[in-house]
């Protein structure tokens, strides 16, 4: 953007600018040869293109998808185990500016997924934009300048205005330090770096961590091996999951009736806005369900399949609750076993649980989910004077609406603290976030402005709020879930309804964003 001509105060704020005029003024003040800020979009996931393509919308040209694999989709190109897909209906699982209206079932499959994110890179010319294998490893804020310096993997460095991340919270597999674990000699893999050459016929196949993932690729590989064990500290909550595939008649009416589509979606998100009702404490229906989900599975228990295994002893929602028609069928399945029993050290030929026992394994998978947390690790961000961000989220990471953290001027998070949700599509929260950073962007084009970044009363403000909301919620309860960090902070989720996100932005803040620069002409 140029260099300061004259330093503001770090007390100034950004003027009120909500008019429905402000983005002809943007595009105006850019013919007008107004410069615009170079933004670096970290990832070429769904927050990364959604942003992209905004961007491009909105008249500003100038930026940059850093994405260190080798194509766009994030968690969709990345999880390509068997049985991959969106627990999220299919219809509401697409941009509403971008809204796909041919999906072949109920709930996608990531082929399908993958599909329609690499579709928009053609569709809004994103290509320009992306350069792939490129790894940032640190940014460092340099006040002399008001710039980001970034480093990549590759030693290169680049000089950027802006930084926002689109990394989310589903980028870096976790798998446990279980002692052993480099000595088990068969195939050995996490579900978000599936090995395709693996053979599953005829082998004794053990699963580690039974979550999301789980709960979807060990149904067809249970298909094939010759047994499964599943190692399983805490049962889940598993509700029925209807899927199918679209009627010809119904894909007709989704394209070619108009409206159809969208009255779809919007019911589909009523619906899914509803279940937040189970997420708030002490709910009551959170506590009927909890008594249906006994009474229902409590006839399935037997020697080999114990009520421990099936019944979860905690309240629904305090953990995710998953979505399948085929998982208590497979668990009813001879081949497969369940052991509550810890996993206390990992063999060459298996697994040792802590009663003793010694399972003979020739596939080990880990469907241990990720490091969820530490948000934007292991980018090392260092801000004014020196601070780390690593620092700043050392009890637990956190962040105004979700997107900013003083003393880390012009650096945005989407899909950040605290904005993960338990019961809707997080689609709609980034589409939500991206209008608001886009917003602050366009501030700073119009209105000449070098960096902006919330005040620390703004984000004390805000954490209160979180930490009162969360208190309400049933992820309070005692429970282990990625959620929450080793502390016990629920660092993920939005303790609301997605509703009260999109006004809670919708309001503009202006007051809470400082400006630290302004420059005395374009």
């Amino acid at each position: 953007m140029g260099s300061p001509r004259e330093r503001g105060s770090v007390s100034s704020v950004l003027r009120h600018t909500d008019s429905p005029d402000f983005a002809r003024a943007t595009h105006r003040a850019i013919s007008h040869g107004a410069s615009s800020p170079r933004i670096a979009i970290l990832g070429a996931g769904a927050a990364g293109l959604c942003l992209s393509i905004q961007l491009l919308h909105a008249g500003i040209r100038t930026f940059e998808v850093y994405e260190k694999s080798d194509g766009v989709g994030g968690t969709w190109r990345d999880n390509t185990y068997p049985g991959a897909g969106c627990d999220v209906p299919s219809h509401l699982y697409s941009f509403s500016f971008a809204a796909k209206r041919d999906w072949s079932r109920k709930y996608a499959q990531q082929p399908e997924i993958l599909e329609y994110f690499e579709s928009l890179v053609e569709r809004f010319q994103l290509k320009p934009h992306l350069r792939f294998g490129a790894e940032v490893t640190a940014a460092t804020w340099k006040d002399e300048t008001s710039c980001w310096q970034l480093r990549f993997a590759d030693g290169t460095e680049a000089e950027v205005d802006v930084i926002v991340s689109g990394l989310g919270q589903l980028n870096r597999p976790y798998i446990p330090a279980i002692p052993g674990l480099d000595s088990f000699s068969g195939p050995l893999f996490h579900s978000a770096r599936w090995n395709h050459e693996t053979d599953f016929r005829h082998q004794r196949v053990g699963v580690i961590g039974i979550g999301a993932s789980a709960i979807q690729f060990v149904p067809p590989v249970a298909a094939e091996a010759a047994t499964v064990t599943l190692f399983q500290r805490t049962a889940n909550y598993v509700a029925p999951k209807n899927d199918r595939e679209f009627t010809p008649r119904e894909r007709r009416l989704f394209k070619f009736v108009p409206g159809a589509q969208r009255a779809y979606r919007f019911g589909i998100y009523c619906k899914l806005e509803a279940r937040w009702s189970f997420m708030r404490r002490r709910s009551r229906l959170g506590a009927l369900m909890q008594k249906k989900f006994a009474t229902q599975l409590a006839p399935l228990a037997s020697d080999r399949l114990t009520s421990e295994a099936l019944i979860p002893e905690y309240v629904p929602g305090c953990r995710r609750i998953l979505i399948s028609d085929d998982w208590y069928p497979t668990l009813l399945k001879k081949s497969v076993s369940v052991e509550t029993a810890g996993v206390d050290r990992i063999t060459a030929s298996g697994v040792v649980t802590s009663d003793g026992t010694e399972h003979a394994l020739d596939v080990l998978i880990f469907g241990t989910g990720f490091t969820t947390t530490e948000f934007l690790a292991p980018i090392e961000v260092t801000g004014r004077h020196g601070k780390k961000l690593s620092d700043v989220w050392e009890s637990g990471a956190r962040a105004f609406l979700g997107l900013a953290v003083p003393e880390f001027p012009n650096l945005f998070l989407m899909y950040g603290p605290n904005t993960n949700l338990g019961h809707n599509s997080i689609l709609f929260m980034i589409e939500q976030q991206v209008q608001h950073i886009v917003g602050l962007l366009q501030r700073m084009v119009v209105e000449r402005i070098e960096a902006v970044e919330p005040s620390a009363v703004a984000m004390e403000n805000f954490d209160s709020f979180i930490e009162g909301a969360t208190a309400r919620t049933v992820w309070a309860e005692d429970c282990s879930s990625w959620y929450k960090n080793a502390s016990g902070r629920v660092t993920n989720n939005w303790p609301a309804p997605t509703v009260s996100y999109r006004r809670l932005l919708k309001r503009g803040h202006s007051a809470e964003w400082l400006t630290s620069t302004l420059r005395s002409d374009p």
